[in-house]
């Protein structure tokens, strides 16, 4: 029982001070993604699916998912915990108490208070509602090609550059 109650809070606290959370719906052949999200009653509540918000790929309501918590500090893995996934209705009161909640952390929103009508037209607001179940943490390394990306490496800067940008400077 003790066990139990250490779990969840490190679940819980872990979770309220991660900014994001690697996210991979179960069973989908996707790769975790990482999420903003809010930690509300409980469990994580996020938004997206919708145009300029962020993609929830393999995220069903009644599915499992696996989240995975970060350090804050050091960004290493704390803990990964198996959740349920639970699809708010608009309009319910779980999903005005829930994106309440996501309002105040939504960042850089085009439409600011308008921003909970577009939620309810065009995205879907989850709740992952851990299980009580936590991963055990790996051996080796997890790490991951990166995605295919149309973004380049940066090439060298050309020689002129640095003439022109601190020509109106004098050494000392």
């Amino acid at each position: 029982m003790t066990d139990e109650l250490l779990d969840q809070a490190l679940v819980e606290e872990a979770t309220k001070k991660s900014a994001l959370v690697w996210v991979r719906g179960g069973g989908a052949p996707v790769p975790d993604r990482a999420l903003w999200h809010v930690w509300f009653e409980g469990a994580v509540c996020l938004v997206g699916d919708g145009p300029g918000e962020q993609p929830l790929p393999g995220l069903v309501d009644g599915g499992e998912a696996m989240v995975t918590v970060r350090s804050k500090d050091k960004g290493g893995r704390l803990v990964s915990w198996a959740a349920k996934v639970v699809e708010l209705a608009p309009g319910s009161p779980e999903w005005d108490a829930a994106v309440a909640e996501l309002k105040g952390k939504r960042l850089n929103a085009p439409d600011g208070e308008a921003m909970p009508e577009r939620w309810a037209r065009e995205c879907r607001v989850l709740r992952l509602e851990p299980t009580g179940e936590l991963a055990a943490l790996p051996d080796g390394s997890l790490a991951a090609s990166p995605r295919p990306t149309s973004a380049t490496t940066r090439e060298p800067i050309p020689a002129g550059v640095h003439r022109l940008l601190f020509r109106g400077r004098k050494r000392r």
